[in-house]
This record gives C-alpha cells, sequence and structure tokens, in this order.
C-alpha cells in the first residue's frame, strides 16, 4: 500500500490494511512522514518517506501551523502548489526506491497522489494496480491559488492510469457514479469509510435522555462551515445548554482570523480516544461546505464514526451526506451558511434525542465496516486467486499495458 500520510492517522489506511491483514494477506504500507513511534496492526508493516520540498526540508516547520500577517498569508496562497508538488514528486521518488527492494503481489495506491508512481511500481514488477480514491480528486476544497492547467493534466492522467488499474476503489456511490459517467470506468467498487461498531457500544447510548454537548471531531480549517457554527454557539449555549466543542488538528493561519464565538477549540486526541469524546457529548457534527463537487459527494468519516458510537447527527444540508440521514433518519439537517437553521436543527435533535439514538441502532449494521470489508476481502479474494505468488513469475494483466511514464510524480 502507498499513501502520501502520516498513516498513523489515517483510519481508512489503517481499516483496510487490519482487514486484509486479518485474512490471512500481508501487508505493508510506505507513508509520508510516519512518526517514529506509530505502532501499525498485526500483520501490517509501516515504512516511511520523508516530506521535504524545494520550499521546505525534512522536519521544517509548516506554515500551516503558524499565524501569519496578510503579505505572508497571501505569499503561502501563491506558492503553496508549488510546495505539495515538489513534496509528493519527491515522496514519490523515494516510496519507488523502497519499493524496489520489495516482494509484493498487489500494489495499492491510496488517493491521486499516489496513483503515478503505484503505476509505475505495478507495471515494473508485473503485478496489478488497485487505484483507491478517497475524494474525487478533481472536485476537492482548495486553499491555494487556481492550477487549472495543472487540473486538466490530472485529470488526463487519472483517466489513463485509472483505465490501467485492475479495480477502483473509492468511498461512496456518488463518486462511484461521477467517475464511471466522466471517465467511462466500469470497475469502480465502494467501500465506504465505516469503522467497527461493537457489541454493545450503541445500546448503551439508547434511551439517554439528552446530549451534553455538540461535538465536531477533525479538521480545523476553511470549506468546512466552522465559522456558521462558531456564529450559532452563543445560542446554543445559552438557550440549549449546550457547549459546542470543535476539536482537532488545526490550521493555525486560518485558526488566527476565526471568531470561535462560545466554541471551544481543542487540539486532536488519539484515534483509539475519539470514539468515547463522541459518547461524552452525545451530538456530533457533520458539517461541510458548499460549492464543491466533492463536498456534494462526500460521505465522510465524522458520520460513520458517529454510527459506530450510537450517537447521532447534525448535518450540513447537502448531497449524499443529507441523503443518508434522511434515508435512515439517524439525525438532523440544516441549510449552509444559516446559524438560525442550524439553531433549529440542533434544537429539534435534543428534543428527539431518544427516537434520534434509536435510529442510530437500527442502522448499525448496515453502515458498519462489516459491509465495507466484505467488498474489500471479495476483490483481493479473486485477485489471490488470479495473481501468483511473490517469487513466481509475474502474469500480465491490465494494469501492466504499458511502461512507466517517466518521471514518477504524484502530483
Amino acid at each position: 500500500m502507498l499513501v502520501a500520510t502520516s498513516v498513523a492517522t489515517d483510519a481508512r489506511v489503517l481499516k483496510e490494511a487490519k482487514t486484509l491483514a486479518g485474512a490471512g494477506h500481508s501487508v505493508h504500507v510506505i507513508g509520508k512522514s510516519v512518526p517514529a513511534d506509530f505502532v501499525p496492526p498485526a500483520g501490517v508493516s509501516v515504512s516511511s518517506v520523508g516530506a521535504s520540498s524545494v520550499l521546505r526540508r525534512e522536519g521544517g516547520a509548516s506554515l500551516s501551523k503558524k499565524a501569519l500577517p496578510p503579505p505572508v498569508r497571501a505569499a503561502r496562497w501563491a506558492m503553496l502548489p508549488t510546495h505539495r508538488n515538489s513534496t509528493f514528486r519527491r515522496w514519490a521518488d523515494g516510496v519507488a526506491e523502497q519499493a524496489a527492494d520489495l516482494p509484493f503481489d498487489v500494489v495499492h495506491a491510496h488517493d491521486f497522489t499516489a496513483l503515478a508512481v503505484g503505476h509505475d511500481i505495478a507495471v515494473a514488477a508485473g503485478v496489478p494496480l488497485v487505484y483507491d480514491t478517497h475524494e474525487l480528486w478533481s472536485g476537492r476544497s482548495r486553499e491555494y491559488r487556481p492550477t487549472p492547467l495543472q487540473d486538466r493534466r490530472e485529470r488526463a492522467l487519472e483517466k489513463r492510469l485509472g483505465d490501467r488499474a485492475v479495480a477502483v476503489i473509492t468511498v461512496g456511490q456518488g463518486i462511484a457514479d461521477t467517475l464511471a459517467a466522466r471517465y467511462g470506468w466500469r470497475h469502480v467498487r465502494v467501500v465506504r469509510n465505516t469503522f467497527e461498531a461493537p457489541a454493545g457500544r450503541v445500546a448503551k447510548r439508547e434511551g439517554s435522555p439528552r446530549p451534553a454537548a455538540l461535538i465536531y471531531a477533525g479538521r480545523l480549517g476553511a470549506h468546512r462551515e466552522l465559522e456558521t457554527v462558531a456564529a450559532a454557539s452563543l445560542d446554543l449555549q445559552r438557550d440549549l445548554g449546550l457547549t459546542v466543542q470543535l476539536m482537532g488538528p488545526a490550521d493555525s493561519t486560518w485558526l488566527a482570523g476565526f471568531d470561535a464565538g462560545a466554541c471551544q477549540v481543542e487540539p486532536p486526541v488519539p484515534t483509539g480516544e475519539v470514539d468515547a469524546r463522541l459518547r461524552e457529548a452525545g451530538l456530533v457534527l457533520v458539517a461541510l461546505a458548499p460549492g464543491f463537487e466533492n463536498h456534494t459527494l462526500a460521505l465522510p468519516n465524522k458520520l460513520f464514526h458517529a454510527v459506530a458510537a450510537g450517537v447521532p447527527v447534525v448535518a450540513t444540508d447537502l448531497g449524499e451526506l443529507a441523503a443518508v440521514v434522511r434515508r435512515h433518519g439517524i439525525g438532523t439537517l440544516y441549510r449552509a451558511g444559516d446559524p438560525r437553521d442550524l439553531r433549529r436543527a440542533v434544537s429539534t435533535a435534543v428534543a428527539d434525542y431518544p427516537a434520534l439514538c434509536a435510529a442510530v441502532a437500527r442502522a448499525t449494521p448496515e453502515l458498519s465496516w462489516d459491509r465495507d470489508a466484505a467488498v474489500l476481502l471479495e476483490l483481493y479474494e479473486r485477485l489471490a486467486a488470479a495473481v501468483p505468488t511473490t517469487g513466481d513469475a509475474p502474469s500480465e494483466h491490465t494494469g501492466a499495458a504499458e511502461g512507466p511514464q517517466g518521471r514518477r510524480s504524484g502530483s
């Protein structure tokens, strides 16, 4: 598996790796700047490639962790694409070097940033490529200057290399349908970002009289509707007795200009503690800003994490997210950008809280990792039946139709 993240906090990568290892596969993940003290799940090994660029050395402080004056903020906005491109290119070169010394039967490339180097490695080894896109790459939100020429090149590259993958995996049916329509792909499978829900966890929350707080657990930055949440926070605290907790890694540049209102802004907690924090609060905020194609199609981790914890949600009335909330009755919805409507949605959730908790309990089997793990395992069972084990002569497959594409680049 190849992924340009730290792995340690990448819930999707860890779930997939753990599931495959549990089914008897050997899984090695090459990540980016993985913490030295990270311990992967049983049966999974992890190695790391650094994250230097032409603008920042490995280990150098990120400007996203600093409050910047306006001129520096503008320079960062202008130069961020250059930094990102350089970082992913250098990471991909390091991945290729590591992979040259590893035995493997399948290359599983997580997200577009790993697709090109994953394809090159798969072609060189004569093994299948699986492309696992966690979002609609071309429709994601950006916090840097427009890059229209690069965007067109990336769409063309994603189409060409995705054509050659034996399978494309993505996180929701909306993105799967869009990829099929845009690229003509008929080999897309949906493996959602659901979570395991241990027996008894939901039942403990059922029947609770009311939530203690409204919690958002995720990255704190632009395009997440947090300004709307902050604008409603004083009313939620004064009228409903609910504190609003914003918990997660923050873009300090964004945070410096953010008026938090009555919100409590907290640092992230280890992945294993998030579930307990959600249950302690009792009501989870799943917010996305409109205006981005990927947001309209997204099914965020936060939605499924709430379900696994047995906790109802208050969510933005947007696209696929809203459709799932409505279909299963697991929360309430509010109009994006409308603090008064957010207050109404939270008030309704408080009033209907026991019924919403019961709806979450009913929906849990359908919205749990067992369903999605089965899709992933079926794909790999098919690959295992078709591909020789490492050390045997490699066979031809659709992922090796052409040779490497020159210089490896993840962006």
